[in-house]
């Protein structure tokens, strides 16, 4: 990080440490998933290959997190388990929940062919989160026996649902229809009205679908005797139980017993309070600014493998970009400003913004969870000839800032960063292209003032890209507006639209030029998203 003077506002980021003994659990569930899977012509009531796509992802995040040991999901959401001695990411619950979210979301768009050959994403999938702490493995017990039930009761319901649809009722009849049906109704209307046993339905259904890794002898080599040589290692596995929160279950699996503990005892039903705690999400402080900034995870790797132009490479600076752009289009009554640089973007939303009724981790996991989507669905239009070798992921966080004053500061704080990695970055390959290694490159910057290294390298900073030097800005701009006249009397309408600039921000020209950006009064008129116009469902 760049030291300047506003690195005050550093001080306004809180830590949210889940405490030890807690255990966690990352709860993903999908966005607008109803409406998702109606554009994209899942099967009703349930979609075997939809779901198969959801746990696949599920356990390439196992695969990829050595923390994670556990997954059980159904529908459109999942829940990740932890191990209990986790410290991943210094146990930091923003980020724990940004990341798991932001590459499960890109497990999925990237494997979506896989499962949906026949099919184009009409428009990025997108999955809201959150982490529930659990303050014994007796509560843990307690929420997987909690997601199971409604597992259940949502299946029996949907099944009955559908095909009270399909038989000729609307919805809303099928709705009254099955309104206080209990679940012995429900069976006797599947037997009776469809002939269908509910116990004989397929089990992914019925039961979700149980992610975890387990322990098995495979044959590493033969000996000179051809005797097979084993070796015990881990394996990840998909099951699908009756009861995940059972005792017989849960203690056969040694994994589980090792890193989170034993099930002492049977339990059937969830305590009240137990739920309410599940649910509770926290909110952020009402009438301050909101930034969450995202940032690239392992993104020195992923450039690296990617072959990214050294210093800056153009077409994944307009790639960001571009997602940043898609992200005011979809969040556009709450997002009203952007500034990115490398793999870095800080979204503004305005002072009065209620979105999700600021719940943080609402705010953060849709909007990573978004982004990400994004990176990955327009990846080819940057770069069509380099296929995603592994999946991008962004981790993410919520600063509130209670002054104007303060939110500039932070803004100005991010370009001055900018300008001095850029600088550094400029120099330090310059330097491994003059044939030093790139500890040389490093031992030969550390503690020298960049701007004379600059000049001693002779390069001709003002004439680099201005996105490189001072980034990129994003913001709605009011343009002129057009009025349309209605049948009453009334009118409305404007040509307002996303714009990028690469300019100063620090300075109070650019302000001064758009004061409507930072004007927390002003009315925000919806706009469908440019993403959606192809697609006839949404017009």
């Amino acid at each position: 990080m760049a030291n300047s003077k506003y690195e005050y506002v550093k001080s306004f980021e809180l830590e949210d440490e889940v405490m030890f003994p807690n255990l966690i659990v990352v709860w993903i569930n999908g966005r607008k998933f109803s409406r998702f899977s109606q554009v994209h012509g899942f099967e009703k009531p349930r979609d075997e290959k939809a779901l198969k796509l959801m746990n696949s992802c599920a356990v390439a995040v196992l695969e990829e997190y050595a923390d994670v040991v556990f997954a059980y999901g159904f529908s459109d959401e999942f829940s990740f388990v932890f191990k209990r001695t986790s410290k991943f990411y210094e146990r930091r619950a923003s980020k724990v929940l940004s990341i798991i979210t932001s590459f499960f979301t890109s497990a999925y768009v990237r494997k979506w062919r896989e499962f949906f050959p026949e099919k184009e994403l009409q428009y990025p999938p997108c999955f809201n989160g959150r982490v529930i702490s659990c303050a014994s493995i007796e509560v843990l017990q307690a929420y997987l026996l909690w997601r199971q039930n409604i597992c259940h009761v949502n299946n029996q319901y949907d099944q009955c649902f559908w095909r009270l649809v399909k038989r000729g009722m609307t919805e809303k009849e099928a709705q009254d229809f099955l309104k206080g049906a209990e679940k012995r109704d429900k069976n006797d209307l599947l037997f009776e009205e469809f002939n269908v046993n509910y116990n004989t339905l397929e089990a992914i259904f019925r039961q979700g679908s149980c992610v975890l890794k387990t322990i098995v002898n495979d044959t590493v080599k033969f000996d000179k005797d051809n005797t097979p040589v084993k070796r015990s290692r881990r394996k990840i596995i998909t099951v699908h139980s009756k009861k995940i929160a059972g005792r017989r279950f849960w203690n056969e699996h040694i994994v589980l017993l090792k890193e989170l503990g034993e099930f002492v005892e049977e339990i059937n039903i969830v305590k009240p309070e137990f739920v309410r705690s599940f649910e509770f999400e926290s909110k952020l402080m009402p009438c301050t600014w909101i930034v969450v900034r995202l940032d690239g995870c392992h993104f020195h790797r992923f450039s690296e493998i990617h072959e990214f132009v050294k210093p800056n490479d153009e077409r994944a600076l307009n790639l960001m970009n571009t997602c940043a752009m898609a992200m005011l289009e979809e969040f556009q009554q709450d997002i009203i400003f952007a500034y990115g640089v490398s793999d870095e973007y800080s979204f503004i939303l305005n002072s009065s913004s209620n979105l999700y009724q600021r719940r943080a981790s609402k705010i953060i996991s849709a909007m990573v969870s978004f982004f990400t989507s994004m990176y990955v669905m327009r990846w080819k239009d940057f770069f069509p000839q380099k296929q995603l070798n592994y999946p991008p992921y962004f981790d993410a966080r919520a600063v509130c800032y209670p002054s104007r004053n303060i939110l500039r500061d932070y803004l100005s704080w991010r370009q001055v960063d900018c300008h001095i990695n850029n600088q550094y970055n400029t120099c330090f390959w310059k330097l491994v292209a003059s044939g030093k290694s790139k500890r040389e490159a490093q031992e030969s910057l550390k503690g020298a003032q960049l701007q004379k290294k600059v000049e001693e390298l002779a390069i001709d900073y003002n004439k680099l890209q201005i996105m490189f030097r001072q980034g990129s800005s994003v913001f709605w701009d009011e343009g002129n507006n057009i009025v349309a006249h209605q049948e009453n009397g009334g009118s409305t309408g404007s040509n307002r639209k996303v714009v990028i600039e690469h300019c100063d921000i620090i300075g109070s020209t650019f302000w001064l030029e758009h004061p409507n950006i930072l004007n927390e009064k002003q009315q925000v008129q919806f706009q469908v998203p440019s993403f959606w116009l192809a697609n006839e469902d949404f017009n």
